[in-house]
């Protein structure tokens, strides 16, 4: 397809306008909608939060008759069937819509392609593939999840100049900084899942919970036991009414204190061990369970041992590495990500599309590690 650069334009209006769903719109992705006639937006929409109407509905109620003969820009392939809400494709031929541009089909097999069919079967100019790999990074979970069944895995964590997470005695309150700390917390308002290991809760006893104003979505709280559960008073147990809390396990090996926990409001998931240290969970096995369960992204907080098994089963998608201007020093002080890493720096995980970003005095490090484009080839 040959596009110009008005095309182009209009498409990343699309794609800003998409935005404006993140946390609201999953498990269903997030779809923006820009209407335009000789060069001038007329309407624009975006997916509202989830079993609410689509971008093209909204954009098409705001244009009203003026839609006929025009363009629409929308970032993904407008469905065809019914769900919690009619089909779309039918309303844009109603609305007499000239051209359709779409930025990437939809990969899910109730619409896959039906939506472009229904278009061009009535008439509708339809064009595929603008800015399309900006498309499906911005969906990446609804993506993967439509690919394996799995949901994006973020991992994040803070540490000094000199890598360190905590000093050599475990204190790590605060190596990031209050902006740094900000950050994570808008990361957990658009999060389903937020993992962290058993030793982490046992050593930080964090809350987990979102403390942002614009907190989209409420995570459940997930850890991944050894041989013993959380502390009956600790603060995720104090807190059981503002957010679930997972306790993931061996199966066949449940923690000392289970039960307790259980009676008390968590709910337990027995899963199969990862294969090399005794006691861990597979990171493959609860990213199915959670993929099974809607969940379509996770943010994997820490501490090294939890990270490392992630990374060294490839099950990061993204990381976020907050960097703070300290020397922590200490041989004995961990390092942000452990378990068996690589043995030759020529199979060091790269971040690829690398993003460095100022969080008040500290860096922020972006990246991806399995590009999302890779789940739609």
């Amino acid at each position: 397809m040959s596009f110009n650069e008005q095309d182009r334009r209009f498409m990343l209006r699309a794609l800003e306008v998409a935005e404006q769903g993140r946390g609201y719109t999953e498990p269903n992705p997030m779809v923006g909608a820009v209407i335009v006639r000789d060069g001038r937006v007329l309407a624009v929409g975006h997916t509202r939060p989830f079993g609410g109407a689509h971008a093209e509905v909204v954009a098409l109620e705001a244009c009203g008759k003026a839609a006929e003969g025009a363009t629409m820009y929308v970032t993904l392939e407008p469905c065809a069937h019914q769900g919690k809400t009619p089909p779309c494709a039918p309303r844009l031929v109603e609305a007499g819509l000239r051209r359709v541009v779409v930025a990437v089909e939809d990969p899910t097999p109730k619409t896959a392609g039906k939506g472009l069919a229904h278009l061009r079967g009535h008439g509708v100019e339809t064009e595929v593939g603008l800015c399309r790999e900006d498309a499906v990074r911005q969906n990446a979970a609804f993506f993967k999840m439509a690919a394996i069944g799995r949901p994006l895995v973020t991992a994040k964590w803070a540490m000094s100049a000199d890598g360190k997470i905590a000093t050599r005695t475990g204190v790590s309150r605060w190596i990031s900084g209050e902006a740094s700390r900000r950050a994570v917390h808008r990361e957990r308002g658009v999060s389903d899942c937020i993992v962290v290991g058993g030793r982490t809760a046992a050593l930080d006893d964090p809350l987990l919970t979102c403390r942002d104003a614009e907190r989209r979505r409420v995570a459940a709280r997930l850890v991944m036991c050894g041989r013993t559960a959380p502390a009956p008073d600790c603060r995720l147990m104090q807190t059981l009414d503002e957010a679930p809390v997972l306790l993931a396990y061996c199966e066949g090996s449940p923690p000392e204190g289970l039960g307790a926990l259980v009676a008390a409001g968590c709910e337990a998931l027995p899963l199969p061990s990862l294969e090399g240290p005794p006691g861990r969970v597979s990171p493959p096995a609860l990213l199915d369970e959670l993929g099974r369960r809607g969940m379509s992204n996770v943010l994997v907080e820490g501490g090294a041992a939890a990270l490392g098994s992630f990374f060294d089963t490839g099950q990061v998608d993204r990381a976020l590495a907050f960097v703070a201007p300290r020397i922590v020093g200490g041989g004995g002080a961990p390092s942000g990500v452990a378990g068996r890493g690589v043995e030759r720096i020529r199979d060091a995980l790269e971040m690829k599309r690398l993003e460095v970003e100022r969080t008040g005095g500290d860096v922020l490090l972006r990246g991806w590690i399995i590009d999302p484009v890779e789940w739609v080839r």
